[in-house]
């Protein structure tokens, strides 16, 4: 679906951690807390597929639903955060390159308040992606995988 956003934000790093590596992170939510500063918990309600809804609860206890509407594995995947007409579609993608990877993600704010909002949500972006690429990188071979739940 197109739509315009009210508000858009892109951070880009590259990495010499696989694409394997990277979304072995980002698809096990224990360990979001760990590279996502204002993340304090993540409660996903089944295993990391389309579909599949959770809870995030952010710093100072704050709670906020998702829903995960695309799910690439090794490449990538999209949650939508919906609060009454505020949407937060926030694309993680990772690209192979030679000698690593480029790690990508775009944040796409509409509604009411989204210039606001935007700013908020996307204040720590670059010490996320920079904590997620340092895991990713320090993370062993065998860890490029994460069980299916």
């Amino acid at each position: 679906m197109e739509h315009s956003a009210d508000f858009h934000h892109v951070e880009t790093l590259r990495t010499t951690a696989s694409p394997e590596r990277v979304f072995a992170l980002w698809s096990d939510p224990s360990t979001w807390a760990s590279w996502d500063p204002p993340v304090e918990r993540v409660v996903l309600d089944g295993p990391f597929r389309v579909g599949t809804s959770g809870t995030m609860v952010m710093a100072g206890g704050f709670e906020m639903a998702f829903e995960l509407v695309e799910v690439r594995p090794d490449h990538g995947y999209l949650d939508v955060i919906r609060m009454g007409e505020l949407e937060i579609r926030i694309d993680h993608v990772v690209e192979a390159t030679d000698g690593g990877s480029l790690v990508t993600v775009t944040t796409d704010i509409t509604g009411p308040g989204a210039e606001g909002i935007g700013g908020m949500v996307t204040a720590d972006a670059p010490t996320a992606v920079a904590a997620l690429v340092a895991m990713a990188e320090s993370a062993p071979a065998d860890q490029d995988r994460v069980p299916a739940t």
